[in-house]
């Protein structure tokens, strides 16, 4: 084993931070150094020179003299599994020709100061501190990581002895394995194998328990229900289904895939040519796919990994629809207990205390948030909706006071994708099929997930729910959506028979699953099985869930093309097994000479007796509210509550223009405050159609009211959808997830009724269809405490999330106020004046709960209302829009004053009750904001509508900071906007600062109160002069080489700005130029894409480019292009580092810095404001002076020069293309305004001749105005940043 000590593994402020925590444990604990330290496993002794290659590849650090002092702790990953870091790292170095390295793996050396009293059970903390319990070990001495590369022999397959041992044998093995199975399901079993005349192996009974498991099989939400013995005629299913039956129209899958499907828009849909891998465009119905997931068990253990798994897991179902589709944007959702921050005590919070086995509520939102958006960006898929509520309270049970909130948290992931017409549903397969496993190996991680999750918080042993956690590697998901694309793409010709993700349960779930749902049985080869990890048992093979895995059915015709797919996306795979006629199972063992599995289907996927509920109501009786307090101080309250305040900390640290095709995040206007109602994007490239998505969640109110909890739920997602332009209330599909403590208390019978009114009575009504959704049925945590029985249990929660088509993005409306206008604001009360604030954030920031809640006590008004709103919308007469929820009619307004950066007139003379209830009851509602000439035609349109009770003058909006609102002639509220925002914005702000550079954090908190103009833009040229028309007219389109590596995800929107501007965009993989496939003499322009080039491992963009620098053909290749006098190159953002770190082959390009590691040490999304400089690049002529917004979207933006002095020196040589701006044009020094640090502003630079133009901010995914965040009023179709690509396309002539 080589060992290669690598560089600082913490910066400045990571370390202040650090050095707090050690300093927590004991005052005379120092951190003396840390640094990474690279390990790695050879066929043989490399030489000098080769070793010096190879550390310069990986980075060298300080080397053999430079010593270091301390007592060592070596953290590394858990001997035994291979990280995601060393697979991407070694696939570089075998890139760059090191054929004689196994592997490569990396640790971190922590080097510290302990005192020789320190007691054992500091110490341990001191470990924990500095490792992940989950996926790291700690190890004495460097020399001990090469336990990482040890190999142990397969460990054999264990069986149940229950031909002698009977029931107890299996209770026992149902115990140590953690399945979780029920009393009947043991029976079945025990019956079952008694029948075979066999005992079952260990691997047998863990598939059986995946595959029945609650999270799998959905037993409660099948189940038969009694209720107060009177038997009920519908299962929850049922009753879902009903919405199905009642109206389903338009929707063309539901319950029977990993998503639900529904007829979507007819567009062009973009990608390369499966012969000539030219980009074009293909007009078909481009089929919208949804689908939402929970990931709640694994979240509360490990919240990074576990949030990460749950957005990777679900990306999964909807690239697994049908026979191959493709995911396009995201959701994330959290519910959480209180935070508790540390400084920032809250009045409506207490320490109840957890158990050790999980995480905090803060720890969740610090680091699961960051798992999401990690995954989600790293994929290429934009994050573009959410919500996020704390929760935590003492209310009446049956059995007197108890705890209700989320230590056991929500962690939803969900979005939307689309599929062709010809793939929606899955085809058949004959016996001989080839069944195959796509994507990363078997690792021992995440074993008996499906089981723990169905399990309360507590009921399973500390060691088996660290098991059930996953570990992440979204580039190697990536590269297994680039194989589904590949495949989907060639149409009937598709060699996917069948998909399936690999998900709970691991291969023992999705491989019977699939074989299942095609109608065959299979026969498996356990060995043949991709596993980086030989030393496990068959159970630990077949069963773990490791992620970013797929199985498929491929005809063995297919089989050819298909490997040779996978061959250039370099995506691993192996042929498993095969199909059989017989329903039969069978895994064989090569290794042991058996069968770990060998079963008829009847007996996995039999059903055991189905389940019954039989509940007797129980009548619960609550307090009335009793809240006398200062208004300022309810308001001060309220806006600090996170379901109430700003998000932005969830926000920004997500990608939201990947693709090309976002039309609305959730930043709204010139200050891109976080307040948007629902999230939409374009169907495609050529089109201002489109879809859109919204949540609703209003879960508290089940406390006292579960059907009212379930209509505000979808009241709230379809008057969040109402800001886009849909066409008809039934277009609008939802999805359902479900949470309950089932078997708690009065929770079943909640459940119950809350299904019922959803399924049965508002949906219908509405005349819209649940198609999909989830449960999760044991939201409770229990521990022991101080020798007492201690419970934190969840309301009954239900989370929609709401999808629909989109007739024309450009009309979506947002919160942002307009002052210029002669405008006024109007209310849109669907409470009628009840203003009832049980369950409201005003009850909840004083600890009380109430006994009457809001309700939606008429659907018809709710369709009343769409119709209205969309009337006004559709038609221009809009001005701006925000629903009423979390925080009442009060936050709705100051959201919309923040957006605008406005004061308000508010008088609430016409609204009923006091001032409590005219502005924090959260009925359902809006505001709507107006022209005046428009007034008459809305009221006259209300009364029509039978809302004419509903709408109530509030006043209007008025430049400046002033807030002044009114009841019964009296000023009850008088502040300044400033102010109001700042309280809002503090929770964000407080976590941000805990979690990021806290410099950063508080540049970013004083701008809410400083004078900011907001954005602006004006270009030098015209953005809709088309100076390639007369070449586009010839006909002639140029090539220009869109380059890729694995996990790049830009691609395709780069292609498509090319492809507007009149080039023959093509596919060009690096595994192309490698191969000899491709060469790059044969194209005019070179566009490096942006992404995450092997997941940012050895340097963003470093790894892509090292491959090249360190292989002599492709330097050469990339030098001679470069030389060129007729060619040109354009890097953006990953891109931009890569081309950036080949800046000694290109001409004129020394000068240029290496791309590092954000000031904030966080990913920054952000519309940044940049101004194009006079600068020699080919692609910015004619642009000089413009100053533009545009998507920034990078983790490792900073530019730092090798030498000081060399941002000066790129000023005096005129190569600085581009730099960010402040609003008010000076150059951006400070964060956000300059989202990663980098000196004078630098945003992108130029070669000296102008040929090679490199820049960080992303000009590909706002060429078109729609794809903006904000744009003037008055921008085209054609967005001034399509003048760079036509500048290209000009510049080749």
């Amino acid at each position: 084993m080589l060992i290669l000590r690598g560089t600082s593994a913490l910066s400045p402020f990571r370390r202040d931070k650090l050095t707090q925590k050690l300093a927590a444990i004991d005052p005379a604990i120092h951190l003396e150094h840390c640094e990474f330290v690279h390990f790695v496993q050879t066929a043989g002794e490399l030489t000098a020179a080769r070793q010096a290659q190879l550390g310069q590849l990986l980075g060298d650090g300080p080397g053999a003299a430079a010593p270091v002092q301390g007592t060592l702790l070596l953290v590394v990953p858990r001997p035994g599994t291979i990280s995601p870091w060393s697979s991407k790292a070694t696939d570089i170095v075998h890139n760059c020709g090191f054929a004689e390295v196994r592997r490569v793996e990396r640790g971190v050396a922590w080097y510290l100061a302990v005192p020789a009293s320190l007691p054992a059970e500091a110490r341990r903390a001191v470990a924990c501190l500095l490792h992940d319990r989950m996926t790291e070990s700690v190890l004495p001495t460097l020399e001990a990581a090469s336990a990482l590369f040890r190999e142990q022999p397969p460990a054999a397959l264990a069986t149940i002895d229950i031909l002698q041992g009977g029931r107890a044998a299996l209770e026992a093995a149902d115990a140590s394995l953690g399945l979780a199975l029920a009393d009947d399901e043991i029976d079945y079993l025990v019956q079952a194998f008694t029948g075979l005349g066999r005992n079952p192996s260990d691997v047998e009974l863990m598939m059986f328990a995946q595959a029945n498991s609650e999270h799998c099989r959905h037993k409660i939400f099948n189940a038969s229900w009694t209720i107060d013995g009177v038997d009920q005629a519908h299962s929850l299913f049922g009753m879902i289904r009903n919405t199905y039956a009642c109206g389903g129209e338009g929707v063309l899958s539901a319950y029977s895939d990993n998503a639900a499907v529904v007829a979507g828009h007819r567009a062009g849909r973009f990608y390369p040519d499966p012969q000539t891998a030219e980009y074009g465009f293909s007009q078909e119905p481009i089929h919208l796919l949804m689908k939402v997931e929970t990931h709640n068990h694994p979240t509360a253990i490990a919240p990074f990994p576990g949030a990460g798994t749950g957005a990777g897991g679900e990306i999964r179902d909807e690239g697994a629809v049908g026979r191959g589709s493709k995911p396009k944007v995201g959701l994330t959702g959290f519910s959480v207990s209180n935070l508790q921050i540390p400084g920032y005590p809250q009045p409506w919070e207490s320490d109840y205390g957890k158990p050790a086995r999980i995480v905090s509520a803060l720890d969740i939102m610090l680091e699961g948030p960051i798992g999401g958006a990690a995954f989600n960006n790293e994929f290429g898929r934009p994050n573009l909706c959410g919500y996020f509520r704390s929760f935590e309270l003492d209310v009446p049970g049956v059995s007197g006071m108890e705890r209700r909130g989320y230590h056991k948290p929500i962690m939803i992931a969900g979005g939307y994708g689309n599929i062709r017409e010809e793939h929606v549903e899955k085809g058949a397969f004959a016996p001989g099929a080839h069944l195959i496993v796509l994507g990363g190996p078997a690792m021992l991680i995440g074993l008996g997930g499906g089981a723990a999750s169905s399990m309360a918080s507590g009921a399973s042993a500390e060691d088996l729910d660290f098991a059930s956690v996953q570990r992440q590697n979204p580039e190697m998901e990536r590269r297994c959506q680039e194989v589904i694309d590949r495949c989907w793409q060639l149409g009937r010709d598709n060699p996917i028979a069948f998909i399936h993700d690999v998900g709970a349960g691991g291969l023992s779930n999705a491989l019977p699953e699939l074989v299942k749902d095609g109608g065959r049985g299979g026969r498996f080869a356990l060995r043949d099985v991709p596993n980086d990890e030989p030393g496990m048992a068959p159970l630990e093979i077949w069963c773990n869930e490791s992620q970013e895995r797929y199985v498929l059915a491929v005809e063995p015709e297919h089989l050819q093309r298909f490997e040779a797919i996978c061959r250039r996306e370099r995506c691993p795979f192996a042929v498993v097994g095969e199909a059989t006629a017989e329903q039969h199972l069978t895994l064989e063992d090569s290794h042991f000479g058996n069968a770990p599995v060998d079963l008829p289907m009847s007996v996995l996927f039999g059903k055991p007796p189905k389940m019954q509920r039989d509940v007797t109501r129980q009548p619960l009786s609550l307090p009335a509210l009793n809240l006398e307090m200062p208004l300022l101080e309810a308001v001060e309250r309220v806006l600090q509550l996170p379901a109430v305040a700003s998000k932005q900390f969830l926000i920004t640290i997500g990608d939201r223009t990947v693709t090309g095709m976002v039309a609305r995040d959730q930043m709204v206007g010139p200050w891109q405050v976080p307040v948007a109602d629902c999230a939409v994007t374009t169907v495609s490239y050529d089109s201002v159609a489109g879809e859109a998505m919204a949540m609703g969640e209003r879960s508290p109110l089940a406390l006292v009211d579960g059907p009212a909890s379930g209509r505000m739920a979808i009241a709230e997602a379809v008057t969040n959808l109402c800001a886009a332009p849909v066409a008809a209330l039934a277009d609008i599909r939802l999805s359902a997830n479900w949470m309950c403590a089932a078997g708690h208390g009065r929770e079943d019978e909640v459940l119950f009724d809350t299904v019922r009114a959803v399924g049965m009575e508002l949906c219908p009504a509405l005349g819209i269809t649940i198609p999909v959704g989830k449960d999760s049925m044991s939201m409770r945590t229990t521990w022991q405490a101080e020798g007492e029985q201690r419970a934190v249990t969840a309301p009954v929660s239900l989370v929609v999330s709401a999808f629909a088509p989109v007739s024309d993005v450009r009309l979506a409306v947002t919160p942002e106020l307009s002052t210029t206008a002669d405008a006024e604001l109007w209310l849109l009360d669907l409470g009628r004046g009840a203003g009832r604030l049980g369950g409201s954030a005003l009850a909840q920031v004083y600890g009380q709960l109430g006994h009457e809640v809001p309700d939606l006590d008429r659907p018809a008004d709710l369709a009343s209302f769409f119709t209205l709103v969309q009337a006004f919308l559709q038609s221009g007469r809009l001005l701006a829009y925000h629903d009423r929820s979390d925080g009442g009619l009060l936050t709705t307004l100051l959201e919309m004053a923040f957006a605008g950066r406005c004061g308000l007139e508010i008088d609430l003379a016409f609204l009923a009750g006091s001032p409590l209830q005219q502005l924090f009851a959260e009925e359902v509602g809006a505001v709507l904001q107006v022209a005046a000439a428009d007034v008459p035609a809305l009221r006259e349109r209300a009364a029509a509508l039978g809302l004419a009770d509903c709408l109530c003058p509030l006043g209007r909006a008025i430049p400046g900071e002033r807030v002044v609102i009114r009841s019964a002639g009296d000023v009850v509220l008088d502040e300044q906007r400033s102010r109001l925002q700042a309280l809002w914005a503090r929770t964000s702000f407080e976590i941000a600062r805990l979690r990021d550079n806290p410099e950063c954090a508080e540049e970013e908190y004083q701008r809410v109160s400083l004078p900011d103009p907001g954005l602006s833009a004006h270009a030098t040229f015209d953005p809709a002069e088309d100076i390639v028309a007369p070449y586009i007219n010839r006909g002639v389109r140029p090539r220009v080489a869109i380059l890729r590596e694995q996990g790049v995800n830009g691609h395709v929107e780069m292609a498509a700005a090319f492809h507007r501007a009149g080039f023959t965009p093509v596919d060009v993989h690096m595994s192309d130029l490698l191969s000899g496939a491709r060469e790059l003499a044969g194209f005019k322009g070179l566009a490096a894409c942006g992404g995450f080039s092997y997941g940012d491992v050895l340097g963003a963009g470093a790894g892509w480019a090292k491959s090249i620098l360190f292989n002599n053909a492709l330097r050469d290749q990339f030098a001679n292009f470069f030389a060129r006098e007729d060619s040109f190159t354009l890097g953006v953002c990953n891109g931009c580092q890569m081309v950036s770190t080949l800046a000694e082959l290109i001409p004129g390009a020394a000068h240029w810095p290496r791309f590092v590691r954000n000031r904030s040490e966080q990913f920054e999304a952000r519309l940044a404001l940049v101004r194009v400089e006079q600068s020699p690049s080919v692609l910015l002529a004619g642009m000089a002076g413009s100053h533009l917004p545009i998507a920034v979207a990078h983790g490792e933006g900073r530019a730092q020069f090798a030498q000081t002095g060399g941002a000066e020196q790129c000023e005096a040589e005129g190569s600085i293309a581009l730099r960010y701006l402040e609003n008010d044009l000076s150059v951006a020094e400070r964060y956000p305004a300059n989202p990663n640090g980098s000196p004078l502003g630098i945003a992108g630079l130029s070669s000296l001749d102008g040929r090679a133009t490199i820049m960080m901010p992303h000009p590909e995914r706002v060429y078109r105005s729609v794809q903006h965040s904000w744009t003037p009023a008055d921008w085209g179709e054609d967005a001034p940043w399509l003048r760079l690509f036509r500048n290209a396309r000009h510049w080749v002539g």
